[in-house]
Parts: C-alpha cells; sequence; structure tokens
C-alpha cells in the first residue's frame, strides 16, 4: 500500500473528480483496516463514514460557550468548501459557535461524505454542491460567503466562480500558488464588489495579539530583531498531506505551506515589509516525500529601517516558534501558531514572565470567521484582505528564486515583487 501513496495520480483534475481527492476522500467503513484509508476506498456495499467527520459541532477542546449568539436572522450563511481534515474537524465546528456566522452550505467532490456532514450539522440537503454544479449557488440567498479550504492550487477557479456567484470569499492560505492568480480572485473581487480575506488566522489567536500588542505600545523596547520557525512532519500515510507532496497542487513544500505563517507574522510584527531577502533549500536524498517539494527551507530578510529576520520551514521536526528580540525585553511565543495552546514569555534583566490571555487559541477560528461577517454587515475593511495575500505570494516566489539561485540576495519591491 505504502508504495500506491507515493504513485498516486494526485492531478488538478484527479482532485476535482474523484471520490474527492487525498485531501478530502479517506473514509473508513465499519471495522475496516488501514489500508483502506489509505487508498481512500470503502468496499462495496458499505456504509461510508470518514474519520475526519465530527460527530457533533463541538471544539477540540470545546471553547467556552458564547452565551451572545445572535438570532439567525442577524447572522450570515457560510458555505465551506473543500471538506478535509482541517474544514471538518476545526472550521465547521467553529462555525457552530460564530455570534454572526452560520453554516448553510457545503461543496465537495465526494456526494457521500457532504451528506454525512450535512446531516450532521444541519445544512439543508439542497445547499450541498459538487464542484461541477458550484455554480448553482448563486440561486442559493440563504449563502452569503463562501470559504474555500482546498488544495492551493485550486483555489483561484472556486474564488473566481463564487465571485461570479454573487458571495463574499474567504481563502486559506496562501491564498494561491502565483502572483497571477491571486491578481485574477482580487480582480473577481472588484468586478463583484464583494469581500475577500485570506484565513491568516494569527491575526486573531489571543497570544499572537498579546505580542502584537506589546510590540506597538513598546513594551520591549525598540524591535531589533525577529526569528520564526515553523515546522511539523510530513506524513505520506495521512490523506491531508498527501497532496502536499505534489507540486502541481500545493504550489511547494514547506515554507509555501506552514512557514507562510513565519513570513507573515514576522512583516506582521516588523510592521514593514522586506526590502531584500536570500533564501536556501534543502532535502533528505532518497526521501520521496521530497521527491517534488522542499523538506527545509531557510531565509534571511532584510527590512528598509535595516533589522534583520531569520525564518525556517520543515517538514520534518515539530517546531512553532517566535522570537521578537526588543532593546528592553525579548517575546518568545513557543508554542506560536497552533490550533490551541500557544503561550507567550517575555524576558528582561530582571526575569522572564509568562503572560496569560483569559481567551484560549481555539478562538482564533470563531474570530476569523465573525471579523468577516461583521466586515460585510458594517461594509468595514478586513484585517487580512487579498492584498496581503498577493504580497505574500510575491514574497514566496521570491524566496523559491533565490533557493533557485544558491542563496543570492534579491532585491524587492514594496509590494513584495522582485525589483528590477
Amino acid at each position: 500500500m505504502a508504495e500506491q501513496i507515493w504513485t498516486a495520480d494526485v492531478s488538478r483534475r484527479g482532485f476535482m473528480v474523484g471520490a474527492s481527492g487525498l485531501a478530502a476522500g479517506a473514509v473508513l467503513a465499519g471495522a475496516s483496516g488501514p489500508a483502506t484509508a489509505q487508498e481512500g476506498q470503502a468496499p462495496a456495499g458499505s456504509v461510508v463514514r470518514d474519520a475526519n467527520v465530527p460527530n457533533e459541532l463541538v471544539g477540540r477542546p470545546a471553547e467556552i460557550q458564547n452565551e451572545l449568539r445572535q438570532p439567525e436572522a442577524r447572522r450570515l450563511g457560510w458555505a465551506v468548501a473543500g471538506l478535509g481534515h482541517f474544514a471538518t474537524s476545526y472550521q465547521i465546528p467553529a462555525l457552530g459557535r460564530t455570534r454572526y456566522s452560520e453554516l448553510k452550505g457545503l461543496v465537495s467532490g465526494n456526494p457521500e461524505k457532504a451528506a454525512e456532514i450535512a446531516r450532521r450539522t444541519g445544512v439543508d440537503q439542497g445547499s450541498v454542491y459538487s464542484y461541477e454544479t458550484f455554480d448553482q449557488i448563486a440561486d442559493n440567498p440563504e449563502i452569503d460567503v463562501v470559504y474555500v479550504i482546498t488544495p492551493n492550487s485550486l483555489h483561484r477557479d472556486l474564488v473566481v466562480r463564487a465571485f461570479e456567484a454573487g458571495k463574499h470569499v474567504m481563502v486559506e492560505k496562501p491564498m494561491a500558488t502565483t502572483p497571477e492568480d491571486c491578481e485574477a480572485m482580487i480582480a473577481a473581487r472588484d468586478a463583484a464588489g464583494k469581500k475577500l480575506m485570506v484565513a491568516y488566522r494569527a491575526h486573531f489567536e489571543p497570544v499572537n495579539l498579546m505580542a502584537a500588542t506589546m510590540i506597538r505600545e513598546g513594551q520591549l523596547g525598540d524591535l531589533t530583531f525577529m526569528s520564526s520557525d515553523h515546522h511539523r512532519p510530513l506524513d505520506p500515510s495521512t490523506p491531508k498531506d498527501q497532496w502536499r507532496m505534489r507540486r502541481e497542487l500545493s504550489g511547494g513544500g514547506s515554507f509555501i505551506d506552514i512557514g507562510i505563517y513565519a513570513l507573515n507574522g514576522t512583516i506582521w510584527f516588523m510592521d514593514e515589509v522586506p526590502s531584500a531577502l536570500s533564501a536556501r533549500t534543502w532535502s533528505p536524498e532518497g526521501d520521496e516525500r521530497f521527491a517534488e517539494v522542499e523538506a527545509v527551507c531557510t531565509v534571511q530578510l532584510r527590512f528598509p529601517s535595516g533589522r534583520l529576520a531569520t525564518l525556517s520551514s520543515g517538514y520534518i521536526a515539530d517546531k512553532k516558534r517566535i522570537d521578537a528580540w526588543g532593546s528592553q525585553a525579548v517575546a518568545v511565543l513557543d508554542p506560536a501558531t497552533e490550533y490551541m495552546g500557544n503561550q507567550l514569555r517575555v524576558s528582561t534583566s530582571e526575569g522572564t514572565e509568562d503572560r496569560q490571555s483569559e481567551f484560549g487559541s481555539q478562538e482564533q477560528f470563531t474570530r476569523e470567521i465573525d471579523h468577516l461577517s461583521q466586515a460585510i454587515m458594517n461594509d468595514t475593511d478586513v484585517l487580512t484582505p487579498g492584498e496581503m495575500g498577493l504580497r505574500d505570494v510575491r514574497l514566496i516566489q521570491a524566496i523559491y528564486q533565490a533557493a533557485a539561485e544558491t542563496g543570492r540576495w534579491i532585491e524587492l519591491n514594496a509590494d513584495g515583487s522582485v525589483a528590477g
């Protein structure tokens, strides 16, 4: 079975029209063994069950019950496009706990899985769409927003079609795999007169917000240097990682997937876009996981102010850490961008102190969803717009270019594009 994982055809077309693709199509049937789950097929005649489908709308762990949830008339309807592990384990449960948002539709290439999730979450079966029938969402007045959570290279098609259907859009990071795709999505947004938000969840995570506030208020003194390391193991036996090994779907390896947290977070905390960068990538020889994508990436950033930052990403170890070095104190987020349990520690000449938030890290999911809903209701700007996503994809493209040129320093424009 292991060899089938490496050689499976996970093309763009195959993902869309197959049994919902490797990222969303692993199913379990009764007591079927691991081989069934890896192949993404259930025995004939069995009842299809998905290991990633939550039994009920609960968090992992559950958040504090929100007693101020608005009446249905004051909530916007959301459709989730792409029903993989992240959607079913985190974002769909989060929608059940938001104040201003409600799950009203599902989009998937796996009709059995979508129907089961609809049954468990109370979504009307008439609001379940395939990728082929997705355009019919235009006729559904209960759906205001489409949240696209598919493999990276598939974002553009669904985002543009959602705007053409008259819906607002949230799209997972990275926004796309090329700047051209990002630009097309922004153009579609402008033509539709709708909102576009990139799901940079760290901007809504309580511990990250505490650190950003400390930096803005000068509690660290002058911020002089940052380092950010984001790593996690890549497991080819799990459907959620199999598409990440295919450049056609992912657009790259560890950096575009998880290193983007390091890049985006550093720019957020530094409050400026780098003016130059250098990068290198590495993969262990003979490891088929990295036949198409990099295992490890290291990046050096230089900013217009003269400050420096170092970033790293990897698909081997497990680490999500940010260090912000100020003239008076150092803030360490470790872990920094997990789904829950992030921690902040501040060190000064007088000692080290753990800073606690009254809110759990898992609130990042409900906060980002409700932020877009409220921006739509009040016609206000979103914190993480398409232009931010475009900037980051331009920078990632420059990082891969620098790595291909063996670490040469590349000068950058203010919009993240390569200068000259």
